[in-house]
């Protein structure tokens, strides 16, 4: 499937601050998050919105299938 490609910086934006849509990126795919009452006003627990969060998911208390709940909405550009 083709996506469209966005910047980090494009990504950055949609901080759930600075425009209505909030997204995340995990593994080269930016995810629409907009929906997800966990992460109203750009937040959930102590990560921000408009980041790749590839490298974080470590962290979490869930695994990378939570990303099936949302929509795919582009892909991050690599340089």
């Amino acid at each position: 499937m083709d996506f469209k490609e966005y910047s980090k910086s494009q990504l950055a934006l949609r901080n759930g601050q600075d425009k209505v849509e909030i997204w995340v990126a995990y593994k080269s795919l930016i995810y629409d998050v907009s929906a997800s009452r966990l992460w109203r006003k750009g937040m959930h627990y102590e990560h921000w919105a408009g980041q790749d969060l590839t490298d974080e998911l470590k962290d979490a208390p869930h695994t990378e299938a939570v990303f099936e709940k949302f929509k795919v909405i582009g892909k991050l550009k690599t340089s």
